[in-house]
């Protein structure tokens, strides 16, 4: 966890960026700067390449062409010439933006270069994210209505689920205003991006129009709203160390006991429910979903299917527990087997082996002279799991192997002509069983 920063008195740019690399970076880190040509980014490169000789480390650079600009071909030769000027490695990632794109353009965009920076091969990639920017994040997020962590805008030192390297902002205490006398006085060249000055994206709204305003009725605004997100920062802390206190009793692997989560006042509950969610690498619903699944979990009847939808995953409460599953696959129809070892079963979100094995599974006689489909349950599906036993619904199979509700709908079968062989975790159908020295199909599920 990021422990929580005040601003720092008035120093120059390069001094409050060398105190961060000081906190945070060890001798011969390897490092990989985010450079888009602009100020920010390119004042910061010449900070880094000042503090190398007293600092070291290994440093290159990233650069992501988005291709939304008429421009960006020209920013990425720029970025070329700059890195090459220093004799700096620089790697360019083009990705391609949907203009349509659900999420927005501007998401879209924030997406793909966060997914280019979770693959860096480094100990940590550096942004240039600067005070400004981090008064613009806090009256984002508190405008959208956000809590404590949300208020608490960008840490300097951030370590993301999946990323390989820490993300570090050097430059959180330097003002935009400092970063271009700092870029005149060293007669640095940048790119300007035209599309920083459309007031259709709210954060240029805000610069362009809001912050203004702002500054010229409050001075130091900017500083002031920085030292908020600090203080903010530091509530968050707390909560955090509140919820993995109260973790201890109610958190056990994937499950959440909804009975200690009743014990505690409504505030506390919602938090430890929120502290679920992020320890399992979701974003955080809005406040109205997460209120929605507290009062789910709490207060429906005890034998109440209890599902609610948070964005990519749902939270299920099943005997006392809550628990977040994927969201179920879209609706697909059975795929058909025609020999292959490895078969994509896209209705129940997986892939299904197909192993052979001597005495062991289905027989494979009957399943290549046959027609074998593999899907989910459609309703009314029977088999006998014993020779001799009775046809049993797959309802009552699934019920008496424990399959918790979310898996039942997704549980991967395999039928043979109409006839239902194999439930995943549950067994096969005893009249299709290979013989002990008979080749046998044993299908095996890879999530």
């Amino acid at each position: 966890m990021a422990a929580s920063r005040k601003p720092l008195p008035n120093k120059p740019a390069a001094a409050r960026a060398a105190a961060s690399l000081a906190r945070h970076v060890p001798p011969h880190a390897h490092l990989v700067l985010a450079l888009s040509g602009g100020l920010d980014s390119v004042a910061l490169l010449h900070i880094l390449l000042s503090l190398r000789d007293r600092h070291p480390f290994e440093l290159r650079a990233v650069h992501v062409h988005h291709g939304l600009s008429p421009h960006a071909d020209d920013w990425a030769e720029f970025c070329k010439r700059l890195c090459a000027s220093h004799s700096l490695e620089l790697t360019l990632h083009r990705v391609r933006i949907a203009l349509d794109d659900s999420a927005g353009i501007e998401a879209a965009a924030r997406r793909e270069r966060q997914r280019i920076f979770a693959a860096l091969d480094a100990d940590y990639l550096l942004t240039a994210h600067q005070q400004d920017d981090q008064a613009e994040t806090l009256l984002l997020q508190l405008l959208r209505g956000a809590g404590p962590k949300g208020l608490a805008a960008m840490a300097e030192l951030q370590s993301r689920p999946g990323w390989h390297a820490a993300q570090l902002r050097p430059l959180l205490d330097v003002t935009r205003a400092d970063l271009l006398d700092y870029a005149r006085r060293h007669d640095l060249a940048w790119v300007e991006d035209e599309s920083n000055q459309d007031t259709r994206y709210r954060r240029n709204a805000l610069r362009q129009q809001v912050m203004p305003l702002l500054a010229a009725h409050f001075p130091g605004a900017g500083a002031t709203l920085a030292r908020a997100a600090a203080l903010q920062a530091d509530a968050a802390e707390l909560l955090d160390d509140l919820a993995q206190l109260d973790a201890l009793d109610a958190m056990s692997g994937g499950r959440l006991d909804c009975a200690v989560l009743a014990r505690l006042s409504t505030s506390r509950a919602r938090n430890l429910l929120r502290y679920f969610i992020e320890q399992h690498g979701q974003p955080l619903p809005s406040a109205r979903r997460l209120n929605e699944a507290l009062h789910q979990l709490l207060d429906a009847r005890h034998d109440a299917r209890v599902c609610v939808r948070l964005g990519p995953v749902d939270v299920w409460r099943y005997r006392g527990g809550a628990y977040l599953v994927p969201s179920a696959p879209a609706s697909a129809p059975p795929v058909r087997w025609q020999g292959e070892t490895r078969l994509a079963v896209p209705s129940a979100g997986v892939d299904v082996y197909m192993d052979t094995e001597l005495g062991a599974g289905l027989k494979r006689t009957a399943l290549t002279a046959g027609v074998v489909t593999l899907g989910v349950r459609q309703g009314g599906e029977r088999m006998r799991l014993h020779e001799g036993g009775p046809h049993r619904s797959l309802k009552n199979l699934m019920q008496e192997h424990a399959v918790p509700p979310w898996q039942r709908a997704r549980l991967p079968l395999l039928w043979c002509n109409g006839q239902l062989l194999w439930a995943a975790g549950i067994g096969f159908a005893a009249d299709e069983l290979a013989a002990p020295n008979e080749a046998g199909i044993v299908p095996r599920v890879l999530a």
